[in-house]
């Protein structure tokens, strides 16, 4: 062992670099990386007299210990050697060639893929040195740009900002929050919230968790029960009025927070309408008046380009989060830019205890963003933002104070990591949606297309709880088979049916955590003669029958009850569909206790992945929920996509029947051919089951039966590839209301 120490001149630096003869030139030329971040396969390092190269550890012994550092791209004579992920992943099958030669000798395919991780690191490196360079210069370009174009006038900026400052101060008021609450069906909100979690497999999530939910709900209620208003009827005839631009604020407008109006006439009546900004106001009124320890200080943001959100700091995801209750969006907060195409310049968050520019968190183009900040300075800008929020902060303990410097701090430092980041997400923004098109159109926030939601071309591998829609369909058969017994005829059989669902409508519609509904003498004394049936029924619902007195029966929730909110969607629709079935039977027998009576061993329990999803009520699990109220619908599958369920278990099943179900609308997204396939390796490989061309669904939620004729071939994973809609030509999309496997009896448990 030898120990040299070499002075090591890169550029105008000099770094002591201690040496190891036994740990060889490669070590060092890490050292050197380390030092200097040029990467080993781009350093040239020569002696000190710039003309002796060393190439290996035999140089090292022959010249002084000076020694001079460049990179080769720094070198007119020498050609950059680009490492990219693309070279080297150039040839699937060369790839796969030297894997295979590799895997003969253990300790070389380690090292193989060592050095693979190190290119890819080496290349994720570079694209961020270059990505952060880039950032930089077009920065300060931009910045040297605004102080040609800009002066240091504070008011224009002060008159957009303060009066948005009382308008967030009334979201205090307790009787504002009282009325709020009072709007909110918390109730049915808190149920989706936690159904919502359920369809995950999260039964027993965390407060975090929930409130979060409940949160999204909120969002989505206000979407769909607050009407946009693309022009307000006139007070007078009711009919249809005319934009006529823009106009000054009433008092009694003024009073309610507007600050600027538009203006409709119908022939000689002239009438102020509020515009967007207010509506969503009150819906953060709303917002932060339930559940008040929900949304802690969460904030109005206001556009200088004209739209307002809110921002809700979630302690589930620990950070900010982005929500538009006009477009019913959350979390995605470069809509505005990458969806709708709006040329932002000042994005501003108000709240009781300050102001905040939060624009980096809107936006990938900072630099052309700050081309467009023309009001004022950016020291000007942050000087009113800070005597803003010094002001609202006036009263604050020393300790709070210091508490909200370090919150402010975090929320600056992930701001700018968010910038820095690369946009690679595969979800795709819509333009905006609210608004007639030409309204839209005009605004230049209409985007590239239109489509109506956000949908990505990616779906994660997805858990899909749905053991509860196959105990309810096998709960039908002591049922119908007791029915048989009973009744005489198909009438009386639908009459016993129409019996439990009215039980069933009585018992939604109570508050879901203490569900109880009565059930009246008479319907009690037809019930009694099944218990056996229904007992399994119940079973599947999670519900239980308690005897009451006078013949007067209850039922109520037997365990987590949302367990029975998950359930109830799903009985209701099934015995929708059985009771039209039995109403088709001319006579009621034995015989009748076939399909499409019974549906018997649905396959469930399983993970589901596919080629795209629509986000957040087109997801893939929609297709095997058991309900009409959602669907799968893949934004890109006119021409062809696929979707697969891999039971959880790992069981094996022999495929006998499946039941396709139109969606609820668009029957030119409905499926027209497709290839059903098996597989028995978990995903591998793959054998065609059934193959089905110019199928035509006549109505909405139709359901269409089809028989396996591949018998005695056990899978464990299925795959639909759809290949083609009805009407390609009017759609890009794909739409399937609901999918059902079905197993013969007796499944077969894997040998993994």
């Amino acid at each position: 062992m030898v120990a040299r120490k070499f002075l090591v001149e890169h550029g105008a630096s000099s770094f002591d670099v201690d040496y190891d003869t036994d740990d060889g030139l490669e070590v060092l030329k890490f050292q050197l990386f380390s030092l200097t971040s040029i990467p080993p396969d781009h350093q040239k390092i020569l002696g000190a007299d710039g003309n002796t190269m060393v190439s290996d550890d035999s140089d090292l012994g022959l010249i002084s210990d000076k020694l001079r550092l460049i990179s080769i791209d720094e070198d007119d004579n020498s050609k950059p050697v680009e490492t990219s992920i693309p070279d080297i992943m150039s040839s699937d099958e060369e790839f796969a060639r030297r894997l295979q030669v590799l895997f003969v000798d253990p300790l070389l395919h380690l090292c193989a893929v060592c050095y693979l991780i190190y290119q890819v690191e080496i290349y994720l490196y570079k694209q961020e040195i270059q990505l952060l360079q880039h950032f930089s210069v077009a920065e300060e370009e931009a910045l040297m740009m605004q102080q040609f174009v800009t002066s240091e006038n504070r008011e224009q900026v002060e008159q957009r900002i303060r009066p948005y400052i009382h308008q967030v101060l009334m979201y205090e008021d307790p009787q504002r929050q009282e009325d709020a609450r009072k709007t909110v069906p918390v109730d049915r909100l808190e149920e989706k919230a936690a159904v919502a979690l359920a369809r995950e497999g999260n039964f027993k999530p965390t407060k975090d968790e929930l409130d979060h939910g409940f949160l999204l709900q909120l969002l989505f209620w206000f979407k769909q029960s607050f009407r946009w208003v693309n022009s307000p009827p006139c007070d007078s005839c009711n009919s249809e009025t005319m934009n006529q631009g823009m106009g000054t604020p009433t008092n009694s407008e003024s009073h309610y927070g507007a600050s600027r109006v538009e203006l409709y006439r119908f022939w000689k009546l002239e009438r102020g309408a509020v515009g967007n900004g207010l509506i969503a106001s009150h819906y953060i009124v709303e917002l932060l008046g339930f559940p008040k320890n929900l949304l802690l200080n969460s904030p109005h943001i206001l556009d200088f380009t004209d739209h307002v959100w809110t921002e809700c700091f979630s302690p589930y995801l620990g950070r900010w989060m982005h929500l538009d209750p006009c477009e019913g969006i959350y979390d995605n907060p470069l809509l505005y830019e990458k969806g709708w195409g709006k040329k932002l310049n000042y994005v501003i968050a108000l709240a009781r205890d300050g102001v905040y520019d939060v624009t980096k968190r809107y936006t990938k183009k900072w630099h052309e963003v700050l081309s467009r900040r023309v009001m004022t300075t950016e020291p000007a800008l942050a000087s009113i933002i800070s005597d803003i929020t010094r002001e609202r902060r006036r009263s604050f303990s020393s300790e709070k104070l210091v508490e909200h410097h370090e919150r402010d701090k975090k929320e600056v430092e992930e701001m700018e990591r968010s910038l820095s980041l690369q946009d690679d997400m595969p979800i795709s923004l819509p333009g905006r949606q609210s608004g007639d098109k030409e309204w839209r159109v005009a605004r230049s926030e209409f985007g590239s297309d239109e489509h109506c939601s956000l949908s990505s071309s990616s779906c994660p591998v997805r858990k899909c709880v749905d053991e509860h829609v196959t105990r309810i369909y096998d709960a039908f058969l002591p049922l119908l088979r007791q029915l048989v017994e009973e009744a005489s005829n198909s009438s009386k059989a639908t009459d016993v049916l129409d019996i439990i669902r009215k039980i069933l409508i009585g018992l939604k519609s109570s508050p879901f955590k203490t569900r109880r509904t009565k059930i009246d003498a008479a319907s009690n004394s037809l019930l009694s003669r099944m218990p056996p049936s229904l007992g399994q029924l119940f079973d599947a619902l999670s519900l239980k029958c308690e005897p009451g007195v006078g013949g007067v029966s209850e039922i109520c929730i037997a365990s987590d009850p949302v367990k029975t909110s998950l359930a109830l969607p799903v009985v209701f629709h099934a015995l929708d569909d059985l009771i039209q079935n039995v109403r088709a039977c001319k006579e009621l027998k034995k015989e009748s206790l076939s399909w499409p009576l019974l549906k018997l061993n649905r396959i469930c329990s399983g993970f589901i992945l596919a080629s795209g999803e629509e986000l957040p009520f087109g997801i893939a699990t929609s297709a095997f929920d058991g309900t009409r109220l959602s669907k799968f619908e893949e934004p890109n599958g006119a021409t062809g996509c696929w979707i697969i369920y891999k039971v959880l278990d790992n069981r094996m099943h022999e495929l006998v029947s499946y039941e396709l179900m139109s969606a609820n609308d668009a029957p030119e997204r409905d499926p027209m051919d497709w290839i059903l396939e098996g597989s028995e390796d978990g995903g591998s490989t793959w054998l065609m089951l059934d193959k089905q061309t110019s199928e035509k669904f006549d109505k909405r939620f139709q359901r269409k039966t089809f028989e396996v004729g591949s018998r005695s071939f056990l899978a464990k994973a299925f795959r639909f590839r759809f290949l083609a809609v009805r009407d390609a030509k009017s759609t890009s999309r794909f739409q399937i209301g609901s999918i059902d496997l079905y197993a013969r009896t007796n499944t077969v448990p894997s040998t993994e």
